[in-house]
């Protein structure tokens, strides 16, 4: 049975008038004070769509249907005592109260209510990029001399964070381990348990597409005294890895969230208590480092999970649709919704349902210089897509991971994590038909087919 708890997060707080309201007791109370009370389940797929819809809609200052940009750095008070009260830690933003937009803003705080919903967790703190979001989480948990057991596949960023700035800047160390093998993790954990606080891991790796079996390393975890950190940026609304028994879920947001390639962002769900330990005047990582989201950024973000869903249903769709017709065509495609993915029924045991098996795809061209030529040809003669790293643009983004976002990897450590030189990590997009751009792929497909010296001529005319 699934075990049942209580969330809490942010919402739209009362207005205090013309003067500090310090000793009010009207919050804590179901969706109308400071607080509101959320019911999830642990264990349980969800509609995440359905969260968010459920969540308490903020309304701009004036009664608009957009909320309020605060873009203030600083906030004021009407009574000298209540500075001394908020840095004592008596009043905070569970009541409407502000210092310093490092620590808190209203504009951000509503985000992370947002999210928190969108993830199913007690709270959530938007941050100023997903590496900010991934490190501050990591020290926080680990602090000096703490260890971390990861998944040897993760984003080129992430890896190198974690092997090689992190020990050398504040001495916490990194184990890489093969997530699939339930007991190497059992083991890598156990071998310096005094020092491990973490398993870090994607929900969907950055670029194989191996798909962490959530429910049962967060069993691990437990077992283990250790938090589960897990990376959902190529998933959201696919999957909620919080209700599966992950502690902590990441996102850069900049992704599939944000959807416009036009903004930088992460964001930290999890424990109210994690949160706010974060936000600690004097140990808070979030506090004292400073990875602050701006609120205009903030305010951008918020009016697009609205129609997060709709987005991610069709990446999906897309995705589907161009790896069945590439694997007809013969070629090694590599995405979960396939049922020949390793990984396939895995995925759909812990999908939400109805947004399919996200909107990442990989195809292996088997060597570097044959993935070159066919993104050549899929950009620059045949328009399909755009050469170029992130994801979750409405336009098709690819690139040759292995000699850009996983370069921070070494040949070894590439090769350990099942990266070839011509894998071709896609980002798929929704522009365009789904025929008009599978027309458009035929085309450059074909092009990278003919001999080289055909194609040097294509070259020189576009």
């Amino acid at each position: 049975m699934a075990e049942t708890t209580q969330s809490m997060v942010f919402t739209n707080p009362k207005k205090r008038g013309h003067k500090d309201a310090a000793d009010d007791d009207d919050g804590f109370v179901d969706g109308t004070g400071d607080w509101a009370v959320v019911s999830t389940k642990r264990g349980a797929r969800n509609d995440p769509a359905g969260a968010l819809a459920s969540a308490r809609h903020e309304f701009g200052e004036h009664g608009g249907v957009n909320m309020s940009i605060e873009a203030s750095a600083t906030f004021t008070v009407m009574e000298p005592d209540t500075l001394r009260r908020m840095f004592a830690g008596e009043l905070g933003p569970d009541r409407d109260f502000f210092i310093y937009s490092r620590h808190y803003n209203p504009t951000v705080l509503n985000l992370g209510r947002q999210m928190a919903a969108l993830e199913g967790t007690e709270a959530a703190y938007c941050t100023a990029s997903g590496m900010a979001a991934i490190s501050s989480v990591i020290i926080q948990l680990c602090g000096a001399g703490g260890r971390v057991v990861a998944s040897r596949c993760l984003y080129g960023g992430t890896h190198a964070l974690l092997a090689h700035f992190l020990p050398w800047a504040c001495g916490i160390r990194a184990d890489f381990v093969d997530i699939d093998d339930i007991e190497a993790v059992r083991a890598a954990i156990r071998s310096d348990k005094g020092a491990t606080r973490v398993l870090y891991v994607e929900m969907m790796s950055n670029p194989t597409l191996a798909v962490a079996d959530v429910p049962r390393l967060s069993a691990v975890a437990r077992e283990e005294g250790v938090k589960l950190v897990v990376d959902n940026t190529f998933t959201p609304m696919v999957v909620s890895p919080a209700r599966l028994g992950a502690d902590v879920v990441v996102h850069s947001v900049s992704k599939f969230i944000s959807g416009g390639a036009d903004v930088i962002a992460g964001a930290i769900c999890g424990p109210a208590s994690l949160v706010q330990s974060m936000m600690d005047l004097h140990r808070g990582a979030l506090m004292l480092l400073g990875p602050t989201m701006n609120a205009k950024v903030a305010f951008d973000l918020s009016e697009r999970l609205p129609h997060l869903s709709l987005r991610m249903k069709e990446h999906s769709n897309r995705a589907m649709a161009y790896a069945s017709r590439m694997k007809k065509l013969g070629l090694r495609v590599i995405y979960p919704g396939l049922e020949d993915h390793p990984h396939h029924s895995l995925l759909a045991s812990m999908a939400n349902p109805g947004y399919g098996f996200g909107g990442m795809l990989c195809l292996d061209m088997g060597s570097e210089e044959r993935a070159n030529r066919l993104m050549h040809h899929l950009q620059n003669t045949a328009q399909f897509g755009l050469m170029a790293v992130s994801l979750g643009y409405y336009e098709t983004l690819m690139s040759c991971s292995g000699s850009s976002t996983s370069s921070e990897l070494s040949p070894e450590e590439r090769a350990q994590a099942g990266i070839s030189p011509g894998l071709i990590r896609m980002s798929v997009g929704y522009s365009g038909t789904l025929d008009q751009r599978w027309a458009q792929f035929e085309r450059a497909l074909a092009l990278t087919q003919q001999p080289a010296s055909q194609d040097a001529t294509i070259y020189c005319k576009v």
